[in-house]
């Protein structure tokens, strides 16, 4: 080895020379005189480098293959033999080695002359060799494009006319049936292969032109840097990355000249996966960020991107543009928003939610070009709550306004909110105006009409009157995300589609940002892996009730889980509509109807991943309807903060009738109250009348809680078994259900299992409700009576 390396580069030596641009004479003047002090002036200069430098090795090397052969013949058969046999054949390869690498050279250096400056000044560098000439060994190309073909050691050179072209090897795929050579003749095939696995090797074969042992055949798929020059999309951009026959292909990056660059998967040449690209904004020294899922070279699926002017899109795309359910946040302190709802040729399109934080109000309605347009409810900080009919962003024709005093107005109004033109206008307290309604300048509001005192109570059709049931059907809401849910059944449930259909397992940009470094988002840190086969695995091993509910509830809390990225994604939508300023008793049947929905469609999900399960399998699914209220009490606490409030605002006046009884009535002495409820007086829970007030009072109250407390684990435990509700929810009641009885008892009976209706349970929960209204009317009559 250390013979063949010194020879190597004493041939390296003699190889440079050959070149007409070396620079041997230059660096390396004391040595040549050293090795040229016997030859005169008027020797050549190769001839006496071939004497010097090539003719010594050849002779060394010939020395001793004669030398070894002999030996070799005197030998007997054993392992002696066997070794100097081996020697032998080395030396005979390095004799060819040295005889291929000088005629390289000789042929390189003809070629060199052969050629045009034109030519030579672009292609020749002194270590580049001529592997194969097609003028030597004819090469035909099916598009005639080609005079002339140069393969080289590290590149291949296509000439036609007074033109070339030039492929880095390692960007050289090799195929029979290529559409840009066609290699009848095995040699040139056998080159080419075996020039393009050198140079990803970065070493020479030994011998050049023998059998090595490495195969013929270069990798399909390699890792390269290129940049492209005239082809289409990708013109003047520069690609590091993974290459599978002559195309981008695998993980990688593509930089653009403006600032532009993408990095995650790509296939066939296109971008295809995910991946997150970051575009530069023209006016601005900042980028918008988009980590999205590509297909076939466009965005496709769920995507983030963080616009460059502080906004924050979260949704889906298609062809490049917003498509779908998304959600656009504003954060800058200009004019905060915050819009989600469907998205159709990147503009707002649809059912959808805005929130305007400067003017503290909330849109819910439909939508075209980015405009309010058609049915819409507008709910503001203060609690005023009106639908109207917009065009445009405009309002026009009548509607109807909700005031914070139960006041109800049915009729034209301005942005403002002032009364114009006819209307109707109800007062809290059963009076009603119906007129003319005027606002001039200085004067204030005026009326010309009627004004009907016959009224002496305020009627509930009025002002708990429910907006948006018929302009907003249930299942036309938040559609764009079922869609996406169902569409990925449809495709089959592959694994490396999900997060395309169903979001990505990370929601963080935080996280998002770290996972660029590994170009795919990480899966978090669950312990229960959810890979889409072991999905559908388990869901056909738990088709039984009490299987299936523990399945479920497991499945659902999961952020990994389809199902509970479907639950998540609806509870970020139902937050939007129906949280904070969206709270308003008006809104109470919508979202009572929308919590319902999903359990239902939650169910359709199940069901439908359950039967691509069974016939992956080859059976049958089954006919079994459960029905969605397995999945409804599952889901209830997801939902509950939100429900609740609803609850609470629309009950808010007969629960603080009840709480305010039940406070005047404490407010009397415990014997007066023991005395007015007939209690015999050897069950008061007095041990000694001779106690002082406080004294009696603390023993009193001592006994009436613990007494109470009995009585509230016992209702609770059975709401727990007749209603379905969850313990978590349960627990909510144990702080809530004194102060607003009447709230919990209408969403118990509201949501309340179909299945329940007319039992045992339903009984118990009339005679909870009768109960209720029996002790409201009891406390009223106590407190008359005790005043």
């Amino acid at each position: 080895s250390w013979q063949r390396e010194q020879k190597g580069s004493e041939l390296r030596w003699e190889v440079q020379e050959l070149h007409p641009s070396a620079s041997l004479g230059k660096h390396h003047k004391t040595v040549l005189k050293q090795f040229l002090t016997d030859f005169t002036s008027e020797t050549s200069m190769s001839l006496a480098l071939y004497t010097v430098l090539h003719k010594p090795i050849r002779d060394h090397i010939e020395h001793y293959i004669l030398l070894l052969t002999k030996l070799n013949e005197v030998l007997k058969e054993g392992p002696e033999k066997d070794v100097v046999t081996s020697a032998i054949k080395e030396y005979v390869k390095l004799e060819s080695f040295v005889s291929q690498v000088l005629d390289e050279a000789c042929f390189t250096k003809s070629l060199w002359k052969s050629l045009s400056y034109k030519f030579t000044d672009m292609l020749c560098v002194p270590e580049r060799r001529l592997l194969e000439d097609s003028k030597n060994l004819p090469i035909s190309a099916s598009t005639n494009r080609s005079d002339r073909i140069l393969l080289f050691d590290d590149v291949l050179v296509l000439i036609q006319g007074n033109s070339f072209q030039s492929f880095d090897l390692k960007l050289v795929w090799v195929d029979e049936n290529s559409i840009l050579f066609l290699c009848p003749q095995a040699v040139w095939q056998w080159k080419l292969n075996q020039a393009v696995r050198q140079a990803l090797n970065g070493k020479r074969d030994f011998p050049l032109w023998g059998k090595t042992g490495e195969g013929t055949k270069p990798p399909s798929c390699r890792f390269f840097t290129y940049v492209f020059r005239l082809e289409g999309k990708f013109k003047n951009t520069s690609y590091e990355g993974e290459w599978h026959w002559g195309k981008p292909h695998g993980k990688g990056t593509l930089k653009w000249h403006d600032g532009r660059n993408h990095v995650g998967d790509f296939k066939e040449g296109l971008e295809h996966g995910f991946g997150i690209c970051l575009v530069p904004r023209k006016s601005e020294d900042r980028y918008d960020c988009y980590k999205c899922h590509w297909y076939e070279g466009k965005m496709r699926g769920y995507g983030i991107c963080e616009y460059g002017n502080d906004m924050v899109y979260k949704g889906y795309f298609k062809d490049n543009v917003r498509q779908g359910f998304g959600i656009l946040e504003n954060f800058s302190a200009e004019h905060p928003f915050k819009y989600s709802g469907q998205w159709e040729n990147d503009k707002k399109n649809g059912y959808g939610v805005w929130e305007d934080k400067d003017r503290g109000e909330r849109y819910i309605g439909t939508w075209l070009d980015d405009h309010k347009h058609g049915q819409g409810i507008v709910v503001t900080q203060s609690g005023v709550c009106y639908q109207r009919t917009f065009h445009a962003d405009k309002m026009v024709g009548s509607g109807i306004l909700l005031l914070e005093d139960d006041s109800v107005y049915e009729g034209n109004f301005t942005e403002d909110l002032t009364f114009v033109g006819k209307g109707k206008l109800s007062f809290a307290n059963g009076f009603i105006l119906e007129g003319t309604f005027t606002n001039k300048s200085g004067q204030g509001l005026q009326t010309h009409g009627i004004l009907n005192t016959s009224n002496e109570q305020l009627d509930d059709r009025i002002t708990k009157v429910q907006l948006g049931l018929e302009e907003f059907p249930v299942e036309k809401r938040w559609k764009g995300i079922y869609d996406q849910f169902l569409e990925f059944i449809h495709s089959g449930c592959k694994e490396e589609t999900e997060e395309s259909f169903t979001g990505f397992h990370i929601q963080t940009s935080k996280e998002l940002r770290k996972s660029q470094e590994y170009l795919f988002c990480q899966k978090g840190t669950e312990d229960v892996s959810w890979k889409t086969e072991d999905i559908l695995e388990e869901l056909v091993q738990h088709q039984e009730l009490e299987s299936l509910q523990s399945y479920l509830e497991k499945a659902l809390k999961s952020s990994l889980h389809p199902l509970g990225k479907l639950l998540k994604a609806l509870m970020i939508a139902f937050q939007a509509t129906y949280s904070g300023i969206g709270a308003n008793r008006h809104l109470l049947t919508m979202a009572q109807e929308e919590v319902k929905y999903y359990a239902k469609k939650i169910w359709e999900f199940y069901q439908g991943l359950l039967h691509l399960a069974l016939e992956q399998k080859g059976q049958l699914p089954s006919n079994d309807e459960k029905a969605c209220s397995v999945v409804l009490p599952l889901i209830l606490p997801c939902f509950y903060p939100e429900l609740f409030m609803l609850y609470m605002l629309y009950h808010e006046r007969e629960d603080d009738l009840y709480c305010q009884g039940i406070v005047d009535l404490s407010l009397f002495p415990d014997i007066k109250l023991l005395e007015f409820l007939d209690v015999q007086k050897h069950l008061w829970p007095l041990k000694d009348l001779t106690l002082t007030t406080n004294q009696r009072r603390s023993l009193i109250k001592d006994k009436c809680f613990l007494s109470a407390t009995e009585c509230l684990q016992k209702l609770i435990l059975f709401l727990e078994k007749a209603v379905s509700v969850p313990r978590l929810l349960c627990r909510i009641y144990k702080i809530s259900l004194i102060q607003h009885l009447g709230a919990e008892i209408h969403l118990i009976r509201d949501l309340m299992d179909p299945a329940n209706r007319g039992g045992l349970y339903d009984f118990l929960l009339t005679a909870l409700e009768v109960r209720k209204c029996f002790q409201q009317r009891q406390l009223e009559v106590a407190v008359a009576f005790l005043e």
